[in-house]
């Protein structure tokens, strides 16, 4: 595989990740909350992230402030840092985001989409449909990650491989565990799939507006009947 086909990874998506020490810390917080170690709301204590990643206390901070700017940790004034939790209104305002960054992307990707992609296509979706069929959640978000990756990667827009990070879909992950969430959303996964393979920016794109328009849904019932 060529380089320019070499999909993202989750150490090195563009954009201002921290370095040494801390980028320990940045990623280790980013595991443990999609495998459900770590959960929305929960307080992150200096000492013991310090201790748990062997580093020092300014690591722990650098890594505090790089996932803060990610929406991921709150570092709200005297009170200690905590993984952030949405309400619903802000949970909707991150899918409305996450919507208009994915029209873009799979947009870009449908019209750069060449057969040499394939494989990357391919292997993405595998992903997700192994993922699909576990009994547990958690590998289906980093399944989710590889597959936005490997779109961001066909499209071949750098401003937007450094943007999209920062949506804060983690939290939405985490915070919202839902076979059903799943279940939609391997299903516009294939959709956007099909219509980039076909070179169909508008097929593209229009699924991705019906997916996050159910995911919203979705998310609105589960507030609902605190699920």
């Amino acid at each position: 595989m060529s380089r320019d086909l070499e999909p993202l990874t989750e150490g090195h998506w563009p954009g201002p990740e921290p370095a040494g020490s801390a980028n320990r810390v940045y990623l280790g917080i980013l595991r443990d909350l999609e495998n459900g170690s770590m959960v929305p709301g929960q307080r992150l204590a200096e000492t013991d992230l310090a201790t748990r990643f062997a580093v020092g206390r300014n690591a722990v901070r650098e890594a505090m402030q790089h996932l803060a700017v990610r929406g991921v940790v709150d570092l709200s004034p005297n009170r200690s840092p905590a993984i952030r939790r949405l309400d619903l209104s802000e949970s909707l305002e991150v899918l409305e985001v996450a919507m208009a960054m994915s029209r873009v992307a799979v947009r870009a990707a449908a019209a750069a989409y060449r057969p040499g992609h394939e494989g990357l296509l391919d292997a993405a979706l595998d992903a997700l449909e192994r993922a699909a069929a576990a009994s547990d959640p958690a590998p289906f978000s980093g399944a989710r990650r590889s597959f936005y990756r490997a779109l961001l990667t066909i499209g071949g827009n750098r401003e937007l491989q450094r943007l999209f990070p920062a949506i804060g879909m983690h939290v939405i992950n985490a915070q919202y565990r839902s076979f059903e969430l799943q279940r939609v959303r391997l299903v516009y996964y294939r959709l956007v799939a099909a219509a980039v393979r076909a070179g169909d920016p508008d097929a593209a794109e229009c699924a991705v507006i019906d997916h996050v328009a159910e995911v919203g849904l979705i998310i609105r019932g589960l507030v609902t009947t605190g699920g």
